[in-house]
């Protein structure tokens, strides 16, 4: 971890420290931690919830903990409504963040370079063969210079995109970097949203232990309206307070989740590095290997390439006329003995026609029956609001 320190709880949030990112250098690594995916159990276990609890919390920080919650004044609506909020905007702010360097990276670019390089490796086979008719009956005067022509043509465009893909790479390699210090950051958000739910949840129950329960027996006992009051105001205000405790809870679980999210990431860009790694030490050596073989073969293929040519182009017409003549055959006769309207179209349409009728009527009958059931229950909602105001009354 980057930072070991306690985190730092406040009842006045900062703006600008919810908006303040890392300003280290990025670290580039070459063992970039990925996450490990666990062993598939042979049986499913029963998922045990995690308790939110100070368990997970070291002892500094439970101290940190205990001193804040003293701090703590429900009563104060303000400081209810700021509780937790730096922390909160801070897990927004990450969020942001990280869908931005996502939504910026085109991966898309990588793929296009990465496929233009497998085309142009690729094309140099198709561009030493002649193309069509024509090309039988061209003889260059010298093949073997012509195809050294192409290769360097194409090398020209294999050093382009490896150049690029080497930029790429660098990129990947520094995001890398990055989502290793976002991890990190998350960690601390993670936990300075969980003290803060301690400090609070502490502090709740110690006033509706002590404070809220003296309200009540003293409403109680005296039976005025004032008492009476006192401890509904108390008891809405904690009711509040723990409405707050929720949403940093939900908060607390986005920051959870943005964990194995930042992983995985991290883990995508990796798996391109590894890619793009393997075409510039693998593919493209091994092309220009085999372009050397296939240089010194070129000798011994000139006598009889015309005529394989000629003979290939010919079996391929005679065999697409054949099929394109069976195919034309085939689907003028289907579709001479076809009806003009299809018995099965005529038999869909009807059912159709008939489902429809059913489920108009069911629908009728269904909103029927709950226009009588809502008059039922209009009335009754009006007594029990009648008998209510009774109450009130007496």
């Amino acid at each position: 971890m980057t930072d070991n320190m306690t985190p730092e709880l406040t009842l006045t949030p900062n703006e600008d420290a919810a908006t303040a990112t890392a300003a280290a250098v990025p670290q580039l690594t070459l063992e970039p931690q990925a996450p490990v995916t666990p062993a598939t159990p042979a049986e499913a276990k029963p998922i045990e919830p995690v308790v939110l609890d100070d368990s997970m919390l070291t002892a500094e920080e439970k101290a940190a903990v205990d001193n804040f919650a003293k701090k703590i004044d429900i009563r104060d609506t303000n400081q209810v409504l700021q509780y937790g909020a730096a922390a909160q905007k801070s897990v927004a702010t990450f969020s942001e963040n990280a869908l931005s360097n996502v939504r910026n990276k085109d991966m898309g670019e990588i793929g296009e370079d990465l496929s233009r390089l497998v085309t142009e490796l690729k094309g140099f086979g198709a561009l030493e063969q002649a193309k069509g008719l024509k090309g039988l009956f061209h003889k260059a005067a010298n093949p073997l210079a012509v195809m050294k022509a192409q290769y360097s043509k194409v090398e020209t465009n294999v050093e382009k995109i490896a150049q690029n893909l080497e930029q790429h790479q660098l990129t990947l390699l520094k995001d890398v970097a990055m989502f290793d210090q976002m991890y990190e950051l998350n960690l601390k958000y993670y936990k300075e949203l969980t003290m803060y739910i301690l400090a609070g949840k502490k502090r709740l129950n110690e006033v509706r232990t002590t404070e809220l329960e003296a309200l009540r027996k003293k409403a109680a006992e005296s039976g005025t309206s004032e008492d009476a009051q006192a401890y509904n105001d108390l008891a809405n205000l904690c009711n509040r307070f723990e409405k707050k405790l929720h949403d940093l809870e939900l908060t607390r679980m986005v920051s959870v989740q943005m964990g194995p999210q930042t992983r995985l990431l991290q883990n995508n860009d990796t798996l391109m590095i590894e890619k793009i790694q393997s075409s510039l030490v693998n593919t493209i050596p091994l092309w220009k290997s085999q372009m050397v073989l296939a240089l010194g073969l070129e000798h011994g293929r000139q006598a009889t390439a015309a005529q394989n040519q000629v003979t290939e182009m010919t079996n391929q017409l005679l065999k697409k006329n054949a099929d394109a003549l069976k195919m034309g055959t085939i689907a003028t006769a289907k579709e001479a003995e076809r009806s003009i309207v299809d018995i099965e179209t005529l038999q869909h349409t009807n059912q159709q026609l008939i489902s429809t009728l059913d489920e108009v009527a069911r629908i009728q009958t269904e909103g029927a029956a709950k226009r009588k059931a809502a008059e039922a229950e209009l009335g009754r909602i009006e007594g029990e609001l009648k008998q209510k105001l009774m109450e009130l009354r007496s």
